[in-house]
């Protein structure tokens, strides 16, 4: 995708060298001087990508990539709810095909559970650095680039999965409860078995959910990245899963439906080869039964 855009904005300089740059990339300027309708959420969207697109294009000379996310900056200044780059439209490894497969399905649940109403710039800034993080990728150049747009895009997933599950009302509350079905998730930072807010935002549905239906059995299960030996990546797995375990008896949760597990670096979300530090591996499961 990357190298035939390239092949074709490499002939197009030397056919237009008449031409301005005003003229050969209308599109940014238009998304320059556009006045946002819309939801709070289109408009944020639209701001987002207008950054975006002016990087691409003054930055990193990315001139295909500035006008393709400034089409998608001008459809959300028009008041259309773009969704988040495909996957399947870029040149990407299988791993990263998953990866991003699995964070852009974390996005778009979020969304369906109301996050761009509950928290319209955060999820405009996820879905930009989502975007921005799957084209740093398929050019995979720039390492820090992809770093920091993927760590952008999860700490702002994480957030907004934190707020919708607090924040019930917006979807219809299913009835009854698919217990095979339902699953909680809580993150943790690397070699950290500390709860963060947004972790404690999670458990703090759990304990609602609970509370109006109990379940028979709850299982909490700790994962761990592949960084670190697998020996202390599964005592790290177990600690993430007991902290959980204890947070939940301390809210009211009784102790005698709680069924702990360590998985340690084994069932990865995202797989990874050895030594790797990824985000979203570091996480406690929470099902019930």
């Amino acid at each position: 995708m990357k190298s035939a855009r390239n092949l074709f904005l490499a002939v197009g300089i030397v056919a237009l060298s008449g031409c301005t740059m005003f003229d050969t990339y209308s599109e940014v300027d238009a998304l320059n001087e556009a006045k946002p309708i819309g939801s709070p959420f289109t408009q944020s969207l639209s701001g987002e990508y207008k950054d975006f697109a002016n990087s691409e294009l003054k930055d990193m000379f990315d001139y295909p990539d500035a006008l393709h996310f400034a089409r998608k900056g001008l459809a959300a200044a028009s008041g259309d709810a773009v969704m988040p780059e495909p996957v399947n439209d870029w040149n990407l490894s299988e791993t990263h095909i998953k990866e991003l497969g699995a964070a852009r399905g974390r996005l778009v649940i979020a969304y369906d559970l109301g996050a761009r109403e509950v928290a319209p710039a955060t999820a405009a800034l996820a879905q930009a650095k989502f975007d921005c993080w799957i084209e740093a990728q398929e050019e995979n150049w720039n390492g820090e680039t992809i770093i920091g747009c993927k760590s952008e895009y999860l700490t702002a997933v994480s957030e907004l999965e934190g707020l919708v599950q607090q924040a019930p009302e917006v979807a219809p509350e299913p009835e009854p409860m698919a217990r095979e079905e339902a699953m909680y998730l809580v993150f943790f930072n690397w070699d950290s078995h500390k709860l963060s807010a947004g972790a404690k935002s999670v458990l703090d549905a759990v304990s609602e959910e609970v509370a109006k239906n109990p379940p028979s059995q709850i299982n909490i299960t700790g994962h761990a990245d592949t960084s670190g030996n697998a020996a202390y990546n599964k005592r790290l797995a177990f600690k993430r899963a007991n902290k959980v375990r204890d947070a939940l008896v301390n809210s009211g949760v009784d102790a005698d439906l709680l069924a702990v597990n360590g998985h340690g670096e084994n069932d990865l979300l995202v797989s990874t080869m050895d030594n790797v530090r990824e985000p979203a591996n570091r996480r406690v499961s929470i099902t019930f039964q």
